[in-house]
């Protein structure tokens, strides 16, 4: 059994965001709205102020001293106050370990602090495994759908838990 932790980071935590961020691009392209070959152009001052005030909560599992996960979490600002788990990413070793749980718990920390009216996720459609994992928490599949980021392709489902009292 692996002891799972989880860290939410700041501006000095830059190269660690950096790292995980272009590792989970380089894996898995199909699950994220960016590219790889995009973010491996943004500097120093990008990548800080990603972990700034005023932008989303970022958060890395560790598994003993070793990086294994990303999340993040932000708040929209549009009135419904939704906050949107977004950027999950678990390295391919540690699949299956627990690791996803212990991100999405820090989604859920973050919800229970700030008290939103849900919080929602889009999820690629063909994606059973994370899909598994987001139901276990409490998600449900919507009926709402939208073309990915980079592939229109790909179809993602949005998914919701809420009310988070």
């Amino acid at each position: 059994m692996h002891i799972v932790s989880v860290r939410r980071l700041r501006p000095k935590d830059w190269r660690l965001f950096r790292d995980l961020r272009l590792a989970s691009l380089a894996e898995a392209p199909h699950a994220f709205c960016s590219t790889l070959a995009e973010e491996q152009e943004y500097d120093e001052a990008r990548w800080r102020s990603r972990l700034g005030p005023g932008g989303p909560i970022r958060a890395v599992a560790f598994v003993g001293d070793e990086p294994a996960g990303i999340t993040g979490a932000w708040l929209s600002d549009d009135g419904r106050r939704e906050l949107h788990l977004l950027g999950m990413w678990v390295a391919p070793r540690w699949r299956r370990h627990g690791v996803g749980d212990a991100l999405v718990r820090e989604v859920l920390t973050v919800a229970h602090e700030q008290q939103p009216s849900a919080v929602m996720l889009w999820v690629v459609s063909d994606n059973q495994a994370a899909r598994r994992l987001y139901e276990r928490h409490g998600f449900q599949a919507v009926q709402e759908y939208q073309p990915h980021g980079t592939d229109p392709t790909v179809r993602e489902q949005r998914m919701r838990r809420g009310p988070t009292a």
